[in-house]
Protein backbone atom coordinates (compact mmCIF):
# COMPACT_ATOMS: atom_id res chain seq x y z
CA UNK A 1 0.00 0.00 0.00
CA UNK A 2 2.90 2.31 1.07
CA UNK A 3 3.98 1.78 -2.48
CA UNK A 4 0.78 2.67 -4.84
CA UNK A 5 0.73 5.81 -2.51
CA UNK A 6 4.63 6.30 -3.46
CA UNK A 7 3.07 5.75 -7.17
CA UNK A 8 0.06 8.28 -6.45
CA UNK A 9 2.17 10.97 -5.27
CA UNK A 10 5.17 10.72 -7.77
CA UNK A 11 2.33 10.82 -10.92
CA UNK A 12 0.98 13.62 -9.03
CA UNK A 13 4.42 15.60 -8.50
CA UNK A 14 4.64 14.37 -12.77
CA UNK A 15 0.95 15.99 -13.82
CA UNK A 16 1.25 18.86 -11.42
CA UNK A 17 4.82 20.18 -13.25
CA UNK A 18 3.07 23.57 -14.29
CA UNK A 19 6.19 26.08 -13.62
CA UNK A 20 8.23 27.38 -16.77
CA UNK A 21 11.35 25.30 -17.08
CA UNK A 22 13.98 26.49 -14.62
CA UNK A 23 17.25 25.09 -13.49
CA UNK A 24 17.05 24.24 -9.61
CA UNK A 25 19.67 25.01 -7.16
CA UNK A 26 18.67 23.92 -4.32
CA UNK A 27 20.57 20.81 -2.72
CA UNK A 28 20.95 18.35 0.15
CA UNK A 29 24.21 19.73 1.86
CA UNK A 30 25.26 23.23 3.14
CA UNK A 31 28.37 25.05 2.71
CA UNK A 32 30.58 26.20 5.18
CA UNK A 33 33.90 28.41 4.98
CA UNK A 34 37.04 26.27 6.39
CA UNK A 35 38.49 27.21 9.36
CA UNK A 36 42.05 25.80 8.59
CA UNK A 37 41.94 26.29 4.48
CA UNK A 38 40.69 30.33 3.84
CA UNK A 39 38.71 30.53 0.95
CA UNK A 40 37.82 26.66 1.22
CA UNK A 41 34.20 25.72 1.32
CA UNK A 42 33.14 22.26 2.53
CA UNK A 43 30.18 20.63 2.30
CA UNK A 44 28.22 19.18 5.32
CA UNK A 45 25.03 16.88 4.29
CA UNK A 46 21.98 18.31 5.75
CA UNK A 47 21.21 14.28 6.13
CA UNK A 48 23.59 13.77 8.75
CA UNK A 49 21.78 13.36 12.77
CA UNK A 50 24.37 15.43 13.61
CA UNK A 51 23.08 18.52 11.55
CA UNK A 52 19.25 18.14 11.71
CA UNK A 53 17.75 15.19 14.17
CA UNK A 54 14.64 13.34 13.26
CA UNK A 55 12.40 11.94 15.50
CA UNK A 56 9.23 9.71 14.22
CA UNK A 57 6.70 8.41 16.75
CA UNK A 58 3.08 7.46 15.50
CA UNK A 59 1.73 5.59 19.10
CA UNK A 60 0.08 2.28 19.12
CA UNK A 61 -3.91 3.71 18.30
CA UNK A 62 -6.03 0.96 19.09
CA UNK A 63 -9.43 0.62 16.43
CA UNK A 64 -12.81 -0.41 17.61
CA UNK A 65 -14.17 -3.56 15.79
CA UNK A 66 -16.27 -1.40 14.36
CA UNK A 67 -13.58 1.27 13.13
CA UNK A 68 -11.68 -2.48 11.53
CA UNK A 69 -14.76 -3.95 10.00
CA UNK A 70 -15.88 -0.57 8.44
CA UNK A 71 -12.67 -0.10 7.04
CA UNK A 72 -12.64 -3.55 5.57
CA UNK A 73 -16.02 -2.76 3.68
CA UNK A 74 -14.55 0.40 2.35
CA UNK A 75 -11.19 -1.40 1.66
CA UNK A 76 -9.36 1.37 3.67
CA UNK A 77 -5.48 0.76 4.47
CA UNK A 78 -3.65 2.49 7.14
CA UNK A 79 -0.39 3.96 5.74
CA UNK A 80 2.05 6.90 6.15
CA UNK A 81 0.18 10.60 5.58
CA UNK A 82 3.10 12.55 7.57
CA UNK A 83 6.63 13.65 6.24
CA UNK A 84 9.45 15.91 6.29
CA UNK A 85 11.51 17.58 4.15
CA UNK A 86 14.59 19.52 3.86
CA UNK A 87 17.13 21.10 1.42
CA UNK A 88 19.86 24.16 1.25
CA UNK A 89 18.03 27.12 -1.33
CA UNK A 90 20.12 29.65 -3.30
CA UNK A 91 18.11 32.64 -3.09
CA UNK A 92 18.80 36.29 -4.26
CA UNK A 93 20.87 38.10 -1.50
CA UNK A 94 19.42 41.13 -2.01
CA UNK A 95 16.01 39.48 -1.15
CA UNK A 96 17.49 38.37 1.94
CA UNK A 97 19.11 41.41 2.54
CA UNK A 98 15.53 43.42 3.00
CA UNK A 99 14.20 40.82 4.67
CA UNK A 100 16.38 41.30 7.93
CA UNK A 101 16.10 44.91 7.27
CA UNK A 102 11.97 44.83 7.09
CA UNK A 103 11.39 42.43 10.03
CA UNK A 104 14.42 42.91 12.24
CA UNK A 105 15.87 46.26 11.33
CA UNK A 106 19.28 44.67 10.88
CA UNK A 107 21.94 45.91 8.23
CA UNK A 108 23.14 42.33 6.62
CA UNK A 109 25.56 43.15 4.24
CA UNK A 110 26.04 40.39 1.56
CA UNK A 111 29.21 41.77 0.38
CA UNK A 112 30.89 40.65 2.80
CA UNK A 113 29.73 37.29 3.10
CA UNK A 114 30.63 36.06 -0.76
CA UNK A 115 28.38 35.41 -3.64
CA UNK A 116 28.03 31.31 -2.64
CA UNK A 117 27.58 32.01 0.52
CA UNK A 118 25.20 34.68 0.87
CA UNK A 119 22.52 33.32 -1.49
CA UNK A 120 22.18 29.84 1.00
CA UNK A 121 19.13 29.65 3.48
CA UNK A 122 18.31 25.83 4.99
CA UNK A 123 14.55 24.86 4.08
CA UNK A 124 13.25 22.27 6.38
CA UNK A 125 9.57 21.19 5.96
CA UNK A 126 6.99 19.28 8.19
CA UNK A 127 3.84 17.99 6.07
CA UNK A 128 0.77 16.15 7.52
CA UNK A 129 -1.39 14.07 5.76
CA UNK A 130 -4.95 14.19 6.08
CA UNK A 131 -7.14 11.71 4.54
CA UNK A 132 -4.00 10.29 2.29
CA UNK A 133 -0.66 10.52 1.39
CA UNK A 134 -0.57 12.05 -2.03
CA UNK A 135 -0.57 15.60 -0.94
CA UNK A 136 1.70 15.42 1.54
CA UNK A 137 4.22 13.62 -0.70
CA UNK A 138 3.79 15.89 -3.11
CA UNK A 139 5.00 19.01 -0.86
CA UNK A 140 7.74 16.38 0.64
CA UNK A 141 9.07 16.37 -2.74
CA UNK A 142 8.25 19.78 -4.52
CA UNK A 143 7.42 22.45 -2.16
CA UNK A 144 11.06 23.15 -1.43
CA UNK A 145 11.82 23.67 -5.33
CA UNK A 146 8.70 25.89 -6.10
CA UNK A 147 9.62 27.85 -2.63
CA UNK A 148 13.16 28.90 -4.62
CA UNK A 149 11.84 28.92 -8.01
CA UNK A 150 8.62 31.32 -7.63
CA UNK A 151 9.43 34.94 -9.09
CA UNK A 152 7.30 38.11 -8.63
CA UNK A 153 6.66 38.51 -12.51
CA UNK A 154 4.39 35.91 -12.09
CA UNK A 155 1.98 37.39 -9.11
CA UNK A 156 -0.43 39.24 -11.30
CA UNK A 157 -1.68 35.93 -12.74
CA UNK A 158 -1.63 33.88 -9.26
CA UNK A 159 -3.83 37.23 -7.88
CA UNK A 160 -5.91 36.89 -11.32
CA UNK A 161 -6.72 32.72 -10.27
CA UNK A 162 -6.89 33.62 -6.50
CA UNK A 163 -9.60 35.91 -7.16
CA UNK A 164 -11.34 33.46 -9.77
CA UNK A 165 -12.22 31.25 -7.22
CA UNK A 166 -14.60 33.55 -5.42
CA UNK A 167 -15.93 33.44 -1.33
CA UNK A 168 -13.50 34.52 1.27
CA UNK A 169 -11.19 34.86 -1.88
CA UNK A 170 -13.58 37.90 -3.09
CA UNK A 171 -12.09 40.29 -0.70
CA UNK A 172 -8.56 39.35 -0.71
CA UNK A 173 -6.53 42.42 -1.71
CA UNK A 174 -3.03 40.28 -2.33
CA UNK A 175 -1.81 40.81 1.35
CA UNK A 176 1.83 40.37 1.44
CA UNK A 177 1.39 40.08 -2.78
CA UNK A 178 -0.24 43.60 -2.36
CA UNK A 179 2.96 45.27 -4.49
CA UNK A 180 3.18 42.93 -7.14
CA UNK A 181 -0.05 41.84 -8.09
CA UNK A 182 -0.60 44.82 -10.78
CA UNK A 183 2.72 43.92 -12.23
CA UNK A 184 6.74 43.53 -11.21
CA UNK A 185 7.72 46.35 -13.18
CA UNK A 186 10.09 48.60 -11.04
CA UNK A 187 8.95 46.78 -7.71
CA UNK A 188 11.13 45.94 -4.55
CA UNK A 189 12.59 42.56 -5.08
CA UNK A 190 10.47 39.69 -2.68
CA UNK A 191 10.90 39.34 0.90
CA UNK A 192 10.90 35.93 2.67
CA UNK A 193 6.62 36.27 3.95
CA UNK A 194 6.02 37.12 0.01
CA UNK A 195 7.93 34.51 -1.30
CA UNK A 196 6.18 31.90 1.01
CA UNK A 197 2.73 33.14 0.44
CA UNK A 198 3.57 33.07 -3.42
CA UNK A 199 4.61 29.31 -2.79
CA UNK A 200 1.83 27.76 -0.90
CA UNK A 201 -0.83 29.79 -3.56
CA UNK A 202 1.26 28.22 -6.76
CA UNK A 203 1.38 24.67 -4.86
CA UNK A 204 -2.72 25.11 -4.14
CA UNK A 205 -3.11 26.06 -7.84
CA UNK A 206 -1.34 22.96 -9.15
CA UNK A 207 -3.09 20.59 -7.01
CA UNK A 208 -6.72 22.37 -8.09
CA UNK A 209 -5.64 20.70 -11.19
CA UNK A 210 -5.54 17.40 -10.52
CA UNK A 211 -8.73 14.88 -9.56
CA UNK A 212 -6.35 13.08 -7.01
CA UNK A 213 -5.84 15.79 -4.59
CA UNK A 214 -9.79 16.20 -4.12
CA UNK A 215 -9.77 13.33 -2.00
CA UNK A 216 -7.16 14.19 0.59
CA UNK A 217 -4.82 17.03 1.98
CA UNK A 218 -2.24 18.43 4.24
CA UNK A 219 -1.14 20.71 6.72
CA UNK A 220 2.74 22.51 6.05
CA UNK A 221 5.02 24.06 8.46
CA UNK A 222 8.32 25.39 6.87
CA UNK A 223 11.37 26.80 8.81
CA UNK A 224 13.70 28.73 6.78
CA UNK A 225 17.48 29.56 7.99
CA UNK A 226 19.82 31.86 7.15
CA UNK A 227 22.78 33.06 8.97
CA UNK A 228 23.36 36.36 9.08
CA UNK A 229 27.36 36.01 10.40
CA UNK A 230 30.37 38.25 9.14
CA UNK A 231 32.53 35.96 7.77
CA UNK A 232 29.32 33.41 6.89
CA UNK A 233 28.84 30.52 9.37
CA UNK A 234 26.28 27.42 8.64
CA UNK A 235 22.96 27.66 10.34
CA UNK A 236 23.56 25.06 13.31
CA UNK A 237 26.71 27.27 14.61
CA UNK A 238 25.56 31.27 13.92
CA UNK A 239 26.21 33.52 16.36
CA UNK A 240 23.13 35.26 14.54
CA UNK A 241 20.37 33.29 12.87
CA UNK A 242 17.37 34.81 11.49
CA UNK A 243 14.75 32.19 11.52
CA UNK A 244 11.24 32.92 9.04
CA UNK A 245 8.60 30.54 9.70
CA UNK A 246 5.70 29.32 7.07
CA UNK A 247 2.54 27.57 8.43
CA UNK A 248 -0.44 26.61 7.06
CA UNK A 249 -2.63 23.91 9.61
CA UNK A 250 -1.89 22.47 12.56
CA UNK A 251 1.40 21.42 12.34
CA UNK A 252 3.68 23.05 15.04
CA UNK A 253 6.78 24.34 15.44
CA UNK A 254 8.24 25.26 18.78
CA UNK A 255 11.59 27.05 19.73
CA UNK A 256 13.65 25.67 22.43
CA UNK A 257 16.27 27.29 24.36
CA UNK A 258 19.32 24.94 25.06
CA UNK A 259 19.83 26.79 28.67
CA UNK A 260 16.76 26.12 30.55
CA UNK A 261 14.76 24.15 27.70
CA UNK A 262 11.82 27.21 27.58
CA UNK A 263 9.79 26.90 24.51
CA UNK A 264 8.53 29.72 22.15
CA UNK A 265 5.50 28.73 19.86
CA UNK A 266 6.79 29.71 16.50
CA UNK A 267 3.08 28.73 14.84
CA UNK A 268 -0.71 28.66 15.86
CA UNK A 269 -2.75 26.36 15.09
CA UNK A 270 -5.49 27.09 12.16
CA UNK A 271 -8.15 25.93 14.73
CA UNK A 272 -11.73 27.10 13.97
CA UNK A 273 -11.94 28.53 18.05
CA UNK A 274 -8.34 30.20 17.63
CA UNK A 275 -9.10 34.03 17.92
CA UNK A 276 -7.31 35.31 14.63
CA UNK A 277 -9.17 32.33 13.01
CA UNK A 278 -12.44 32.57 14.18
CA UNK A 279 -12.48 36.91 13.31
CA UNK A 280 -11.45 35.80 9.78
CA UNK A 281 -13.95 32.99 9.34
CA UNK A 282 -16.80 35.62 10.68
CA UNK A 283 -15.81 38.32 8.11
CA UNK A 284 -16.55 35.74 5.60
CA UNK A 285 -19.67 34.14 6.70
CA UNK A 286 -21.13 35.07 10.05
CA UNK A 287 -21.47 33.02 12.85
CA UNK A 288 -20.63 28.83 11.69
CA UNK A 289 -18.78 27.94 14.80
CA UNK A 290 -20.24 24.97 16.70
CA UNK A 291 -18.97 23.01 19.32
CA UNK A 292 -19.32 19.00 19.63
CA UNK A 293 -19.87 16.50 22.00
CA UNK A 294 -16.83 15.88 22.69
CA UNK A 295 -16.73 20.06 23.14
CA UNK A 296 -14.02 20.38 20.19
CA UNK A 297 -15.00 23.60 18.30
CA UNK A 298 -15.62 23.06 14.55
CA UNK A 299 -16.27 25.06 11.50
CA UNK A 300 -20.07 24.47 9.87
CA UNK A 301 -20.30 21.69 12.68
CA UNK A 302 -17.47 19.70 10.51
CA UNK A 303 -13.95 21.36 10.47
CA UNK A 304 -11.49 21.44 13.11
CA UNK A 305 -9.03 22.57 11.05
CA UNK A 306 -9.34 25.48 8.85
CA UNK A 307 -6.09 25.80 6.98
CA UNK A 308 -4.28 23.35 4.33
CA UNK A 309 -3.48 22.53 0.67
CA UNK A 310 -6.15 21.73 -0.86
CA UNK A 311 -8.20 24.03 -3.49
CA UNK A 312 -7.67 27.37 -2.44
CA UNK A 313 -7.38 27.31 1.33
CA UNK A 314 -3.66 27.46 1.40
CA UNK A 315 -3.86 31.43 3.99
CA UNK A 316 -0.57 31.13 5.06
CA UNK A 317 0.80 32.51 8.32
CA UNK A 318 4.48 33.80 8.52
CA UNK A 319 6.18 34.89 12.12
CA UNK A 320 9.95 36.08 11.83
CA UNK A 321 12.56 35.84 14.72
CA UNK A 322 15.96 36.58 15.15
CA UNK A 323 18.15 33.73 17.32
CA UNK A 324 21.52 34.95 19.00
CA UNK A 325 24.30 32.48 20.35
Amino acid sequence: MALCALGRACALSRRLTTFPAFNARYHDYVRVASPSSPGDIIRVPLASPKVIGVANSRGNRRCSSYVLMLRSILNIHSHQEDFYGFATLSLNPEELRLNVKKFHNISWDPSRVGPLLARQAVFVGIYDGHGGSAVSQYLRQELHGIFESVHKSHIPDLFAWIKEIGGYFKRFRGGPLAPWINGSKGTPELDLEARATQAFFEVDKNLSADDTAEACGATASVAIFHSLDHPSTTFFSADELSLTVAHCGDTRVLLTAVDGGTVFPMTENHHADAHIESTRLRRMMGSSLITDSFGESRWMGVLSNTRWYQIASTLSAVTHKVISA
